[in-house]
């Protein structure tokens, strides 16, 4: 996951002199103006992927009953490019993008070894120590999830002082999704099953928080340079760029561009 806020172009200078004789220089200073992606975009359209196939699993569509399918996606898509997009976030100097991009890539890999049968022993270990059940690897799985609820409520924190109100909609719908996650398998029903009422619930706002990304991706893909319109993503009253807009008197507070 990343920032909403649209990256600013950087002219890459080389240090090649003007006037020099060597003939290989002209290629490079062709180049001088060439400007630097934003890597936002693909760093939410990686989780917003990630998230929407772990929300429908959780509220059973289909009647597929285990998340395996997660795991090509949470290592290659949400986990590896997500990680890359933050770390192209850092080389921007956006910290807040590249925290947010560079911790949920790390969980989706990090998910996706859980995942893995038989690769780690981690759900077999913890099955056998627990005696064949699986009560110890549920309990644990939650503790995993509520240590993410817990990162999320403080990028949520920040996100509802400066950043738009899609990405604070954005971690707060997340958070709820793995807050209610965690407590379905620590409330489980009485045969040890998960809380099929709270995992679906959690489920939800995973396909709410999926599509939430996908709109913020679109927001920063559609700008004056390559769309006929923009979306709006809106902007609290005491942020920094809904303040600009009023000094500007610019009273829509709508589009990002």
């Amino acid at each position: 996951m990343a920032s909403s806020g649209q990256s600013q172009p950087i002219d890459i200078a080389l240090p090649y002199p003007a006037d020099s004789d060597e003939g290989h220089y002209s290629d490079f200073q062709a180049h001088q103006g060439r400007k630097k992606a934003n890597p936002g975009p693909l760093g939410l359209c990686a989780f917003a992927f990630t998230v929407f196939l772990l929300g429908c699993i959780q509220m059973n569509c289909r009647g597929i009953p285990r998340p395996n399918i997660i795991i090509g996606p949470a290592l290659a898509y949400g986990g590896l490019i997500q990680l890359l997009a933050g770390m192209w976030e850092m080389a921007h100097g956006n910290t807040f993008g590249a925290t947010i991009s560079g911790s949920y890539g790390g969980f989706w890999i990090s998910f996706a070894v859980i995942l893995i049968p038989g690769a780690f022993h981690i759900e077999s270990s913890l099955v056998k120590a627990d005696n064949g059940s699986h009560t110890m690897f549920d309990h644990a799985l939650a503790l995993y999830l509520i240590g993410w609820f817990i990162f999320t409520f403080l990028i949520a924190l920040c996100s509802a002082m400066k950043a738009p109100i899609t990405i604070f909609a954005l971690t707060l719908t997340v958070d709820i999704a793995a807050l209610l996650i965690a407590l379905s398998y620590f409330y489980p029903h009485p045969d040890g099953a998960p809380n099929k009422y709270l995992a679906k619930a959690g489920g939800f706002f995973a396909i709410l928080t999926a599509f939430l990304a996908w709109y913020s991706a679109l927001a920063e893909l559609a700008n004056h340079e390559n769309s006929f319109f923009v979306l709006p993503v809106g902007h609290f009253p005491w942020s920094k760029k809904n303040r600009e807009q009023r000094n500007r008197g610019d009273r829509s507070g709508l589009n990002i561009v």
